[in-house]
């Protein structure tokens, strides 16, 4: 009996696909975190046993890290890899600048930290997730948790001078409790509604103090991959300018999906 997978679904799984198609034998790659990212990981560890290609990979959060090893997947400290060939990362928001929002689960610091320490960075994500302009989703900004309050109220007072709509910051709770990054550290997720200059309100936010980053990439991703529910995925280069167009075909679902 196969598996009745959303549009959503399928169309974060063809994204995936097409991504891991750019992998390479030898290469180090940084794995995203995120629903998305994590269709990623399987697509990569199905191409590792049926082509044999021999990876490093650094996983962005431990979760991410732990479904790779379960895999079959090597995964190593960022520190132990150096420098990668690529990231292939989700989104949470992306523009046609190819700026993005990043963050939604939590670890968008260590996700930044990965894509600038690789020669490229690629973004997947289903045709939802594109934007005119940033800011419906809620900025996550990551902060220490000493003085924390403190740092809501300085980030609150920046935001009234920001090219933006609204200037709540709301701290990110796991139930009852704050949620807690990798880190150790808090997220306030920025009710912004429109970001009117990313560039500068990305640094302002990290002049705050007891902000560690913001989830605002810039400059980063070089190519994103939009994956529609019946197959079909587009493929931006934001460097070359070339759109590329194809579809995936899902062959088995029932095989694809039987560790979800």
């Amino acid at each position: 009996m196969s598996l009745q997978l959303t549009p959503i679904d399928r169309a974060k799984y063809a994204a995936a696909r097409r991504a891991v198609d750019l992998v390479e034998d030898g290469m180090k790659l940084g794995l995203g975190t995120g629903s998305t990212a994590a269709w990623m990981v399987r697509a990569l560890a199905e191409r590792v046993r049926e082509d044999g290609l021999r990876l490093t990979c650094v996983a962005t959060s431990a979760r991410t890290g732990q479904l790779a090893t379960e895999l079959g997947l090597k995964v190593v400290t960022l520190d132990e890899a150096g420098w990668l060939d690529l990231t292939i990362d989700g989104a949470d928001e992306f523009d046609t600048d190819l700026t993005l929002i990043k963050g939604g689960g939590g670890a968008l610091l260590m996700e930044k930290i990965v894509a600038t320490a690789s020669d490229r960075m690629v973004v997947i994500t289903d045709a939802s997730k594109e934007v005119k302009t940033l800011g419906h989703f809620p900025l996550p900004v990551e902060v220490i948790r000493f003085g924390w309050q403190s740092s809501r109220m300085l980030t609150e007072e920046l935001l009234s001078a920001m090219d933006v709509m609204g200037t709540q910051a709301a701290l990110r709770m796991n139930g009852e409790t704050p949620f807690v990054t990798d880190e150790g550290n808090y997220i306030l997720d920025l009710a912004l509604g429109r970001i009117g200059n990313p560039r500068q309100l990305s640094l302002a936010l990290n002049q705050v103090p007891g902000v560690v980053e913001n989830g605002l990439f810039i400059d980063i991703c070089d190519a994103v991959v939009i994956g529609f529910g019946d197959g079909r995925v587009e493929m931006r280069d934001i460097a070359s300018g070339s759109v590329e167009h194809e579809k995936i075909v899902f062959e088995d679902e029932d095989n694809i999906f039987r560790d979800i």
